[in-house]
C-alpha cells in the first residue's frame, strides 16, 4: 500500500486526491494532511483518513516541515497554489520523497534549483498537470529524442470569442464561469487571460528541457486533447480523455506503472473536437510567458509574480481584466536578468517584483483618477 502525503488537501487537487484514494483503500492510505487555513476541514479530514494535519496560514514552513519530515510517506501531492507551494516542494525532496507536483510556481520560479536538488537526492518529480501530464507520458513512449515538438492545449477559457472591446468591461463572475474545468478562483482567471497557459509553457521549457519555439499552444474549447507531441518524422500523438484531473493525478501516484481506474474510460464516438490558434494580440499574458522563457534568469519570476499581484487586484475590482497583461508587461520592462542561485534568492526576486507590480498599479491608478 502506498502512504500518500497531501499538501493544499482542501483544495482542487487535494479534493481529488482523496477521491481516488477513498476508491482504493486496498492501494494507497493517508500519510498526512495540510491546507492553508480551514481548521475545521482539516480536522474532519484527519479524521476521516486517521492521518495528522498542519495548517500552513498558522503554523507557517515549520509545521509543515515536520509533517513531510514524520509522515513516513511514499509520495507527496503538492497541490498548494501558488509560490507558497514553492518551499514546500523543496522539503518534500529534502526528505527524499517522490513529488507528484501540481503546483506550477515549483517549476517557474526555481525549476534549476529544485531540479539539482531532486537529483542529488535521487527524488523522482511527476508533473499532474494535465497538459503535463500528457506530455510527460507521451514522451516516455516516444522516447525524448524522438519529439521535436511539445503542444499544450488551451480551452480559450470563458472569453475565447470576446472582441477586444468586449474583454474591456467583462466582470470577476464572467472569469470565474470556466466553460470545462472545475478549479479555484486564481486558477480560473488565469485561464481566463492565458496566464496559465503561459506558466505551462515556461513550465513545458523546464520540465521537459525544450526551447521555446519548440513549445506550441493550440486552443482545443473541448479540453478532450490534453497535450500532443510531434516526433521526428513529422507525427502528432495526443493523450485523450474527459477533462477530469483524477486521470493525470491517478497516473502521478501510480507512475511508473499503469494501474486500473474507477473512472469511466473515454469513448470518441459523439464528441467533437475542434482547434484554433490563440489570439494573442488580445491575450497577452500568452506571449509575455514565451517573452520570459526565452529570457530565463528572473524573467520568469517576476512574470508569475506580478501575474499574481494583477489578479488579486483584479478579483478586488481595482483593475479591469486587460490590465492584468499590462501590469505584467510594465513590470517586465525592468531588469531581471540576475539568475538566482539559492531559493532565498528565488524569494528575494519574487518579493521584488510583487514591490514593482504595486508601483505600476499605484501608477495605474493615478492615471485612472
Amino acid at each position: 500500500m502506498k502512504k500518500v502525503l497531501v499538501l493544499g488537501c482542501t483544495g482542487s487537487i487535494g479534493s481529488q486526491t482523496l477521491d481516488i484514494i477513498r476508491h482504493n483503500p486496498d492501494r494507497f492510505s493517508v500519510a498526512g494532511l495540510s491546507c492553508n487555513s480551514n481548521r475545521k476541514k482539516l480536522d474532519a479530514l484527519c479524521k476521516e483518513f486517521k492521518a495528522p494535519g498542519s495548517l500552513f496560514s498558522s503554523e507557517g514552513i515549520k509545521g509543515l516541515s515536520s509533517l513531510i519530515k514524520n509522515s513516513g510517506a511514499d509520495i507527496a501531492v503538492n497541490g498548494i497554489a501558488g509560490s507558497a507551494g514553492l518551499l514546500p516542494s523543496v522539503c518534500v525532496i529534502e526528505n527524499r520523497i517522490p513529488l507528484a507536483l501540481a503546483n506550477k510556481e515549483t517549476v517557474v520560479m526555481a525549476w534549476d534549483i529544485v531540479k539539482s536538488l531532486a537529483q542529488k537526492n535521487s527524488v523522482p518529480v511527476i508533473p499532474v498537470d494535465s497538459e503535463h501530464s500528457a506530455v510527460f507520458c507521451l514522451i516516455n513512449q516516444a522516447q525524448k529524442k524522438n519529439v521535436s515538438e511539445i503542444v499544450i492545449t488551451a480551452s480559450g477559457g470563458p472569453f475565447r470569442t470576446y472582441s477586444r472591446e468586449q474583454l474591456k468591461t467583462v466582470t470577476l463572475q464572467q472569469a470565474l464561469e470556466h466553460p470545462t474545468w472545475s478549479m479555484g478562483p486564481k486558477i480560473t482567471v488565469d485561464s481566463a487571460s492565458l496566464a496559465n497557459k503561459g506558466l505551462e509553457v515556461i513550465e513545458a521549457c523546464r520540465l521537459f528541457d525544450m526551447k521555446p519555439d519548440r513549445v506550441t499552444v493550440v486552443v482545443h474549447p473541448q479540453s478532450l486533447v490534453h497535450s500532443l507531441v510531434r516526433t521526428t518524422d513529422g507525427m502528432l500523438y495526443a493523450q485523450i480523455s474527459d477533462p477530469d484531473m483524477r486521470h493525470p493525478i491517478q497516473n502521478a501516484l501510480t507512475w511508473p506503472d499503469m494501474s486500473p481506474s474507477y473512472l469511466e474510460p473515454f469513448s470518441l464516438a459523439g464528441h467533437d473536437m475542434s482547434f484554433f490558434q490563440p489570439r494573442t494580440s488580445d491575450f497577452k499574458m500568452l506571449p509575455l510567458a514565451y517573452s520570459a522563457a526565452e529570457k530565463g534568469a528572473s524573467y520568469t519570476i517576476a512574470y508569475n509574480a506580478a501575474n499574481e499581484v494583477a489578479v488579486s487586484l483584479f478579483m478586488q475590482d481595482k483593475i479591469g481584466f486587460l490590465d492584468i497583461a499590462s501590469l505584467v508587461e510594465e513590470v517586465l520592462g525592468d531588469d531581471w536578468t540576475f539568475t538566482p542561485k539559492t531559493i532565498e534568492e528565488v524569494m528575494q526576486a519574487d518579493s521584488r517584483a510583487r514591490q514593482s507590480a504595486e508601483r505600476a498599479y499605484d501608477r495605474l491608478k493615478a492615471v485612472m483618477l
